[in-house]
């Protein structure tokens, strides 16, 4: 069938066709591995210091399977980016890969090159290369025009973590890709007034994120689309609005059928407070007072990335107990986010990074400066919170409406899974280090070869990581999307009609459909 897409820009839109085979789809949505890679670094960390982006010295990422152009390669899961691009198999200079790239034999360019930058003022790094479409595809959804980079020219680090590129799944308005192609498309086609979008129900993804560093386990590592995982219902979330930009604050402009309407960008959402060690953290002064306090929710960010003076006031607790800015990994340390209400502490687990090889008597926080926020030039959020608060969380996406958000404004929904002995878990890994090696265990599960197996549940029901994928000789026990798809019909056409419309919805705001 064909499915007829319409993403509004102010009162233009662009409309975008794709074909899409007809999967059978669950009705419980459809649930995927994300695969974690750690690479490992026998060299000292100074304290207190760390990059950020792409160009992340502590090499870790999150991804996914995805399949371009006939190949399925591994892309880094990334909430706080929109746009999809793969390293392709003209890369020069450092494109050495363990992982298969793009073959552009496919490719179909559309005459235009894109320039994409990462990170902020303290580090950043570059993807180039042309823009074109080919096949693309997740979990055997496919379409055979989707849009994206096929990557020539980069120095960030994926290759080095076991991915070939970036899977963003942020909005479409902050997707470069985006922008470069609805120029274009503009100039030639001018946009029809009867454009409109389909409204879809549900438009969410939801992911758990397990941990391969430290302590080995925690949540299973997976993404669901279109459902939160099973045995989870919406009001065990706690559910936050996202910030949406007014035209004077960079965001879009509305069309003149809803000219009030104003629209997200990225994935931001309030924050209430912020405590360390059960202390209430002061407000930046490094930005304008009359900025709310938000925060980015950024699955490709492998730190807590706050101001500058929050962070100092964190240093300085530290150093007032160490005398140095580290403390001793045997101590368990409390950084919490309050969002919605409710409390969102990051698992002390993941709050410490081992700052000498051989030793975990020291560690350092994870822990980087970020810019502040300034009206009219950029994003508004003062913190960037990533993979050390979502390794104990469940994160939903939610979607609403991408054209008319006031009817069902987009959402982050979070559910805590800290367990609550958490500190005294740290302590016995710190212990069992000590007595061994020196260091802290690091895995490294390249997908799709392995990832952890969910045998049981944890905290709010999430299902947890607690045994390795068995290997060649073993039985294996897999969640084999296609098979599921086959398994499972629709109770009417028009069921198949809704489904199919969601999921091309939901893959637009991906970056996974023809933008």
């Amino acid at each position: 069938m064909f499915l007829f897409l319409f993403v509004p820009l102010g009162g233009a839109a662009l409309a975008a066709a794709a074909v899409l085979s007809e999967p059978r789809w669950p009705q419980n949505g459809l649930h995927l591995p994300l695969y974690r890679t750690v690479t490992r670094r026998a060299t000292k960390r100074d304290a207190g210091t760390a990059a950020v982006g792409l160009g992340d010295v502590l090499d870790v990422t999150y991804n996914v399977l995805v399949e371009v152009g006939g190949v399925a390669t591994p892309l880094v899961f990334d909430s706080g980016s929109a746009d999809l691009w793969v390293i392709s198999d003209a890369c020069t200079g450092s494109c050495t890969a363990g992982v298969p790239l793009y073959p552009q034999s496919t490719f179909q360019p559309s005459g235009m090159d894109v320039h994409l930058l990462y990170g902020d003022s303290h580090t950043g790094t570059h993807a180039i290369g042309p823009i074109g479409k080919d096949r693309a595809g997740l979990a055997g959804l496919n379409t055979n025009d989707q849009y994206f980079a096929a990557i020539t020219d980069t120095n960030t680090t994926v290759l080095d973590t076991g991915s070939a590129g970036i899977f963003g799944i942020g909005f479409p308005p902050i997707s470069v890709l985006w922008r470069q192609l609805l120029q274009a498309e503009l100039k030639q086609n001018p946009p029809s007034a009867q454009s409109h979008a389909k409204r879809v129900e549900p438009p969410v993804l939801a992911a758990t994120l397990q941990r391969d560093t430290v302590d080995v386990g925690g949540n299973v590592g997976q993404l669901s689309i279109g459902a939160l995982p099973n045995g989870i219902s919406d009001d065990a979330l706690t559910w936050a609005p996202l910030r949406a930009y007014t035209v004077a604050e960079g965001g879009l402009p509305p069309p003149p059928d809803a000219p009030s309407e104003v629209y997200p960008l990225v994935w931001e959402i309030p924050l209430d407070d912020v405590y360390f060690n059960g202390v209430k953290l002061g407000r930046s002064k490094l930005s304008p007072a009359n900025i709310s306090l938000s925060a980015l929710i950024d699955t490709g960010n492998s730190l807590i990335r706050g101001p500058q003076d929050v962070l100092n006031q964190i240093q300085s607790m530290l150093t007032s107990s160490s005398g140095s800015g580290t403390f001793p990994c045997s101590e368990p340390q409390n950084l919490t986010f309050q969002i919605g209400g409710k409390l969102f502490p990051v698992d002390p687990r993941d709050f410490v990074h081992q700052t000498f090889t051989d030793s975990v008597d020291v560690c350092s926080p994870a822990l980087a400066v970020t810019d502040p926020p300034t009206q009219g030039s950029g994003f508004l959020y003062g913190w960037s919170l990533g993979d050390p608060l979502l390794k104990s969380v469940l994160v939903a996406f939610h979607y609403g409406n991408l054209t008319h958000p006031s009817q069902d404004p987009p959402r982050i929904g979070l559910l805590s899974t800290l367990p609550s002995d958490a500190s005294d878990k740290l302590q016995a890994v710190v212990g069992q280090a000590q007595a061994g090696d020196g260091n802290f265990i690091v895995t490294s599960e390249p997908a799709p070869s392995g990832t952890f197996l969910p045998t049981s549940v944890g905290v709010g029901g999430v299902p947890q990581a607690t045994r390795l994928q068995p290997g060649p000789d073993q039985p294996q026990t897999t969640s084999d999307s296609s098979s599921a798809l086959s398994s499972l019909s629709y109770s009417s056409e028009s069921q198949r009609h809704t489904l199919v419309v969601a999921l091309g919805t939901l893959l637009l705001g991906l970056g996974l459909l023809g933008i």
